[in-house]
């Protein structure tokens, strides 16, 4: 056998008892007399005693051992003299009789520990070095657990897991697709399913009544820190249900997996409204761990001979709690902050408040103490804090505000990561209009309910009807969604209309879902929680791929096996693409 015991395993309690262990040369010491091998597997460290004295040609073999060669070591558990309290096995080592090297290793590109010298994208094209470091594996092993508790909770009440299909037809409906040629139909072409949507709600109308799935989902679309193309949802649906229904049965969820996971009891879910959200926070998944809730200056700023407030849709702001001493240089590098590409706002307005009360802004000229005063009547500021302000169009200026807020939140240490505040929004606007192609598009996808009341808006004033939908958001992340679908054909129907289908391609993309509306599809609903994220919530990371074993960079491409590529000649004319692969150039 190559191991009797893991390197994570062994004890005091151990001590007398000859083992053999195998791993990973972490790093070695030699001390003349005697070498010291720290031997690594994803249990833990074990240390390896190599003594001169005892076996010198033992000895001198594993001072040749480098760093990362796979080993076995059969030997004598002792205890150390100089004993480890950082390590679980930190009180005994192994006293070595027999080693072999089992395959050499060249020198990484980096080193294996748990705080590494290599760059992000060379950590990616060696990903399955990196895999070996703790953190990482530390990672998996967390999205691991939540995996296996998602699935006892759901399991728990009576939520069975059925497998929906990966080839699928391609929508036009949300984001790109993937696309896939069929060899066997030339010209025609499956997609990879953006979600399974479409099939949980068949089974519903079979009467399966409660699903869910862990599965990977596909949008070709750009990337960022939160997202991949190939992503993870916990995909549910459930049928006879009503909102509230749905938004107890993920609270439940939720709250088991911060018990079991973090052993922490996660506080109330408040509710909060589209509108509230952004009307308080410009944002539809507001960080409510903190304040600096969005003030309305535009009743004390307009009309006061500033054009810059004068001409804009909106003039809002927020107060930075103690932030009334930032330097001018401070006070700069925001301005040029919210001016990056990235925000778009064309300056940054600011109102000290000093502790004498009295004020000092960045726009003196045109507004006198009277008029600052009613900026801190009406916002709350207290002496200390600052005033930052953004006008412009409503909704840019909420954007941007938002982003602003979220700014200065993590820099006033606001955002504790260990901190967890969660919320619904709910009554989501049921359409979007597009000025650039004129028409309406779904807020969420084409088979999201109205809300009961607002049925008879749908004929009069589509774009005031609000969504049964509903997002759950932590810590300002949009962790998951989903609404109450429609299960009625003529209301399907209607909404196909409104998003500009015609009967015939409405036929043509969903007939199948249409034609099983009449055969008796019972109320339904779900929910999908974006696993990957919710991963790197519990893990107290930004990006989600820290959790992702093989992820791909922000260019969409895995590094490591260099994909996607080129495909030669031969495929090209089985899938009937072309005779003749693209030039390179």
């Amino acid at each position: 056998m190559h191991r009797s015991h893991t390197c994570g395993e062994l004890r005091l309690e151990h001590a007398g008892q000859t083992v053999t262990l195998s791993g990973w040369v972490q790093r070695s010491r030699d001390l003349g007399g005697m070498t010291f091998v720290d031997l690594r597997d994803r249990f833990g460290l074990t240390q390896l005693a190599f003594n001169m004295d005892t076996d010198e040609g033992l000895c001198l073999k594993a001072r040749k051992l480098g760093r990362e060669f796979v080993i076995k070591a059969t030997g004598l558990v002792v205890e150390r003299e100089s004993k480890n309290a950082n390590m679980p096995t930190g009180e005994i080592e192994i006293e070595v009789r027999q080693l072999e090297v089992l395959n050499a290793s060249k020198t990484p590109p980096f080193t294996i520990e748990d705080s590494t010298d290599g760059g992000d994208d060379l950590r990616m094209q060696f990903r399955y070095l990196d895999l070996r470091r703790k953190p990482v594996q530390n990672n998996l092993m967390l999205r691991h657990r939540l995996s296996i508790e998602t699935r006892k909770y759901l399991d728990s009440i009576e939520f069975i897991e059925v497998e929906t299909p990966y080839l699928i037809k391609s929508t036009p409906e949300g984001a790109r697709d993937f696309v896939v040629p069929s060899r066997m139909n030339p010209g025609q072409f499956y997609a990879l399913p953006q979600s399974p949507q479409t099939f949980k709600q068949l089974l519903m109308v079979s009467g399966f009544d409660r699903y869910y799935q862990i599965v990977k989902c596909f949008r070709d679309e750009d990337l960022r820190a939160d997202r991949q193309p190939e992503f993870t949802q916990i995909d549910c649906e459930m049928a006879f249900v009503e909102q509230e229904d749905i938004l107890n049965t993920f609270e439940g969820l939720v709250r088991h997996l911060f018990q079991v996971v973090l052993n922490h009891e996660i506080g109330d879910f408040p509710r909060m409204t589209y509108d509230e959200a952004m009307r308080r926070y410009g944002s539809d998944k507001p960080d409510v761990r903190f304040g600096m809730e969005f003030q309305d200056f535009a009743p004390v700023a307009q009309g006061k001979g500033f054009g810059v407030f004068d001409a804009a849709e909106a003039v809002l702001g927020i107060v930075a709690p103690g932030c009334g001493e930032y330097t001018r240089k401070q006070l700069d590098a925001l301005t040029d902050w919210v001016k990056r590409p990235q925000i778009g706002a064309k300056g940054l307005v600011y109102c000290k408040v000093n502790e004498d009360g009295s004020t000092k802004s960045s726009v003196d000229k045109f507004f006198d103490d009277a008029a600052r005063a009613e900026w801190v009547q009406a916002s709350g500021a207290q002496p200390g804090d600052l005033i930052l302000m953004l006008s412009g169009d409503l909704e840019k200026t909420r954007k941007q505000l938002n982003e602003l807020r979220l700014h200065m939140g993590s820099a006033l240490g606001l955002r504790d990561p260990k901190v967890f505040r969660p919320l619904w929004v709910v009554d989501f606007p049921l359409l979007e209009w597009d000025e650039e192609t004129e028409r309406y598009h779904a807020m969420h996808h084409p088979f999201t309910s109205p809300k009961p009341e607002h049925f008879d808006l749908i004929e009069t004033d589509p774009g005031a009807v609000r969504a049964n939908a509903y997002d759950m958001v932590i810590n300002g992340v949009e962790i998951g969604g989903g609404s109450i679908r429609i299960h009625d054909r003529g209301i399907q129907s209607r909404m196909f209309d409104l998003l500009g289908f015609t009967p015939e391609e409405a036929e043509a993309q969903f007939g199948f879902l249409m034609s099983a509306f009449t055969y008796g599809a019972p109320p339904h609903g779900g929910l999908a929680l974006g696993f990957d994220r919710l991963c790197s919530l519990f893990g107290g990371s930004d990006s989600i791929r820290d959790f992702i074993a093989f992820p791909k960079n922000n260019s969409g491409r895995d590094v490591m096996i260099d994909a996607p590529s080129p495909i030669d000649d031969a495929q090209y004319a089985e899938l009937y693409l072309r005779s003749t692969a693209p030039d390179e150039n």
